[in-house]
């Protein structure tokens, strides 16, 4: 995925006025990942009619920026606005016989509650967004959007800390810098469809992912979701040995009382069930999911988010030491 920023979310950026409590999501180069925050608005500038030569220099340079502003929110706004047309041709709706929620997040819902920052990292492969036709389309950006709608006035951070091609060795190697010193309320940990490709051992990985969520909870208790391979046809080829990993990711998110997010039958479901065509979700390499499938897949983890946050709203005990482990 290129590292290059489109121009209106550099622009945004750099505009000081950008901060109108609304958060922006952005696409991380695969080498270092980068975070999306609201920043502080600026004061207003004086009035041109009494201002020095300087001072009237500062105003036109403030007009203008409040131009590109301007310009960068309804960048913004179409970007929102694509997030619910893209459902207009096919729903987006969750596994038939009711929803399936991935288990409860005491630590992040705890801070969305009492109105604390909250930090996000979505980690793995396919996370860094291969097959969205925009960085605006991967769903960590798709998940950032979501929870801004959400809650406008929260200070949410959604880091992307994606890497193509990797699996469980090379991410490891990368989970002090990028995940744990990061100190996250919530790692998204997406993991085993490469090792799925390569013939890796099943039960290697699931060793792997057990070690690094033990590292990740002996820093700070993030709560962590592990996202199990996509369901798609270069997956599928290999039946046996991604039924395997889909099973040892459950098992450890079982053993660890972490949450799971089962993407492989979320979008078997999609198929199988629901007569979604795999070309609806997939792109034509048979692996990467395409706009719609990222769309959907933030969709359903986002509102499990926001279930979670609602069940500590109700006084629901859930233990910040527990999460519950619910399989499909």
């Amino acid at each position: 995925m290129s590292s290059l920023r489109p121009f209106w979310l550099t622009a945004w950026l750099a505009a000081p006025a950008a901060a109108l409590l609304m958060l922006t999501p952005v696409s991380l180069a695969p080498v270092q990942a980068q975070a999306t925050q609201a920043t502080p608005a600026p004061q207003q500038a004086a009035s041109p009619a009494s201002a020095s030569p300087s001072q009237t220099t500062v105003a036109a340079t403030s007009h203008e920026q409040r131009g590109v502003t301007a310009r960068a929110i309804d960048k913004v706004k179409q970007v929102a606005k694509s997030a619910g047309d893209i459902f207009s041709r096919v729903p987006c709706l969750t596994p038939k016989g009711g929803s399936k929620a991935m288990g409860s997040l005491p630590h992040v819902a705890g801070k969305l509650v009492a109105g604390k920052p909250v930090v996000i990292v979505a980690f793995g492969s396919s996370t860094a967004g291969y097959g969205a036709s925009s960085p605006d389309f991967n769903y960590p950006n798709r998940l950032a959007a979501q929870l801004r709608r959400q809650y406008p006035t929260a200070d949410i951070t959604v880091i992307n800390a994606g890497v193509g091609g990797e699996d469980a060795p090379e991410m490891m190697k990368r989970l002090q810098k990028e995940v744990i010193d990061v100190h996250p309320d919530l790692v998204i940990w997406q993991v085993g469809t490469n090792a799925v490709l390569r013939n890796l051992d099943p039960g290697d990985t699931a060793k792997m992912v057990e070690d690094g969520i033990s590292r990740i909870q002996a820093a700070g208790g993030a709560d962590i979701v592990l996202v199990d391979p996509q369901y798609s046809p270069a997956v599928n080829q290999r039946k046996e040995s991604a039924g395997k990993m889909v099973h040892l990711l459950g098992k450890v998110a079982e053993l660890r009382h972490v949450g799971i997010f089962p993407r492989f039958e979320v979008m078997r479901d999609w198929h199988e069930n629901q007569s979604i065509p795999v070309e609806s979700f997939v792109i034509a390499d048979g692996l990467h999911m395409n706009d719609w499938g990222y769309a959907c897949f933030a969709q359903i983890l986002g509102d499990d988010i926001i279930r979670s946050v609602g069940q500590i709203k109700l006084g629901v005990n859930v233990p910040a030491d527990v999460r519950t482990y619910r399989p499909m």
